[in-house]
């Protein structure tokens, strides 16, 4: 009706022939599984299979859930990316090398795609999520509080990461190169484990992304977070302390490592601070997608879609088609192959019964020319 604002989704239960149209209608339409009829339940989005209305509480918590573990996944990742990128770029023009090598930058990576998509995309919904108005259709998917908290960290790490990489060597009273050597350094090892360490803080402070301070609570619920956070840190101990030229490490001491440990654990004290910053300094202008697909953008998106599988379906043809040609090619040579063996084998015992015919000695095969006979005629 006109009183619904439409910014907001609308939900339809029915079990009924007659509640189809609505259903279809909806934009998330819920049947019943059990008294529910065939017309409803396929012109249905979701079916009930238990016929229990709490289900879609349910229903609507664990969409929550998953809204807000997509949220948590991009704050901490674009965080990660910001900071590395511009690190690597600000140390390659100042000193002509990257700060982060290869190999440790394939362990970042690691940390911030395969670990904390585990780590972030596993916490269970709570209660607290029903609290919340719904999400609106225009809602960004990256809202000013996300940005408040990405630029916010990135300024932290990215401030530190410079300060280690300029006046590291006067700060830790280095007396070696530095971390352009080609050799692992204190000072390269310095870099890499103070960045790790602020990632893995950082990381807890992802959990919550709608500007909540306590940013532990929960945190034991979620068994594989702290089995990710603890295996993270381990790992990161061995590697530092055993990497070696693989992972262009070397030893630290206990001061140095109390010092990358206290830059890290920072992340959660710069967390409160910049919790404690609204979210109206970020202007409206910077939320990340507000604006939603259009029909024509659809059908383009779709298009374009049709279009990449069947160039890809294509290649596959073409990739198979060589196969086959390939296969044909050695069947055909391993025949030939086949019939020469088995010519040779011919030959071979053929010679071996002259040669026993002969007393045992190498037969010796003489060949004459044709005799040619040319006859002379009188013309």
């Amino acid at each position: 009706s006109s009183g619904i604002n439409a910014e907001y989704g609308v939900a339809v239960t029915g079990d009924g022939t007659n509640d189809a149209p609505a259903l279809k209608a909806a934009d998330v339409g819920f049947a019943m599984g059990i008294a529910g009829t065939d017309v409803a339940k396929n012109a249905s989005d979701i079916m009930l299979t238990d016929d229990n209305f709490t289900s879609i509480v349910k229903a609507c918590m664990w969409g929550r859930n998953v809204y807000d573990s997509i949220s948590k996944f991009l704050q901490f990742q674009l965080t990660v990316n910001v900071v590395a990128v511009m690190l690597c770029f600000i140390g390659s023009c100042a000193h002509g090398d990257s700060p982060l090598r290869a190999v440790p930058m394939l362990w970042v990576n690691l940390i911030m795609d395969t670990f904390a998509s585990l780590a972030l995309a596993t916490e269970p919904p709570t209660p607290e999520l029903l609290n919340r108005r719904p999400y609106g259709r225009t809602k960004p998917l990256i809202s000013r509080t996300m940005l408040k908290n990405i630029i916010g960290h990135t300024v932290y790490q990215l401030t530190i990461m410079l300060v280690i990489l300029f006046y590291g060597t006067t700060i830790f009273d280095l007396s070696e190169a530095n971390y352009d050597s080609k050799q692992p350094t204190v000072h390269g090892t310095i870099l890499f484990n103070s960045f790790v360490w602020m990632q893995v803080f950082n990381e807890i402070n992802s959990r919550k992304c709608h500007g909540e301070r306590n940013v532990f609570k929960g945190f034991f619920n979620n068994y594989i977070f702290v089995v990710v956070i603890l295996g993270t840190a381990a790992a990161q101990a061995l590697i530092v302390e055993f990497g070696g030229q693989a992972f262009s490490c070397t030893g630290l001491n206990w001061w140095q490592w109390l010092v990358c440990l206290g830059i890290g654990a920072g992340e959660l004290v710069w967390g409160q601070v910049v919790a404690t910053i609204p979210k109206s300094v970020i202007p409206n202008g910077m939320r990340m997608g507000t604006q939603p697909f259009t029909q024509e953008e659809a059908n383009q998106a779709r298009m374009l879609w049709m279009r990449s599988l069947k160039r890809v379906q294509h290649q596959i043809r073409v990739a198979n088609a060589f196969k086959r040609a390939g296969y044909e090619r050695h069947r055909r040579l391993s025949l030939l192959a086949e019939e020469g063996k088995y010519v040779s084998r011919s030959s071979l015992n053929k010679a071996a019964s002259i040669s026993e015919g002969a007393g045992g000695t190498t037969p010796v095969v003489e060949v004459k020319s044709p005799d040619i006979k040319i006859e002379q005629t009188n013309v």
